[in-house]
């Protein structure tokens, strides 16, 4: 009887250190498994925040881009109207030079008149001048015009408009041709 009491006290003991080994293992398994799924969200929120950081770069990045693209248009629309101001600021200069140093002086319909009269004796000889002037500018001009169309498609709008206005007779030059013109028929 001892014995199998003994035996049975034995096979308890070994039955609860199996169950106890086995609830340890058990605790283990969800321990690894808790671990690794904390591991796992922290994994999931370093992506999520790099990420974040990334799409922060890349925006401040597109906005600095942008930023750049807007101050060079501005700069070059500034220079651009600077050059156009100096470029009208040169041309009415030479204008008033050369209205002064012009025989004509400046060119209206009254003074061409009484200049005309003064120095021809007859108005028609004046009107053939002119015409003959005015047949060698237009000439003149169609030939720069067609040779420099080429070069000028090329140019941006702002470019062409200031050469047109550079390429253009002046007052004070068709003044010049007509003097020029009424004194070789006197």
């Amino acid at each position: 009887m001892l014995r199998t009491e003994e035996r049975q006290r034995l096979a308890r003991e070994r039955r609860e250190e199996r169950e106890k080994q086995h609830a340890a293992k058990e605790t283990q398994i969800l321990e690894k498994e808790r671990k690794a799924k904390l591991q796992y969200e922290k994994q999931l929120e370093e992506r999520q925040r790099k990420l974040k950081e990334m799409k922060q770069k890349e925006e401040q990045r597109r906005a600095a881009v942008e930023e750049k693209r807007k101050q060079k248009i501005e700069e070059e629309k500034e220079r651009y109207e600077a050059v156009l101001h100096r470029t009208l600021e040169r041309s009415q200069r030479l204008e008033t030079r050369q209205k002064r140093w012009s025989w004509g002086g400046s060119v209206t319909p009254d003074s061409e008149s009484k200049t005309a009269s003064k120095r021809s004796p007859s108005i028609a000889n004046l009107k053939q001048a002119e015409a003959a002037v005015s047949k060698r500018l237009s000439s003149s001009a169609a030939l720069l015009n067609a040779s420099d169309r080429t070069r000028r498609s090329q140019l941006s709008p702002l470019d062409s408009s200031v050469i047109s206005r550079l390429l253009a007779p002046t007052q004070a030059s068709l003044a010049r041709s007509k003097s020029a013109a009424t004194l070789s028929a006197d």
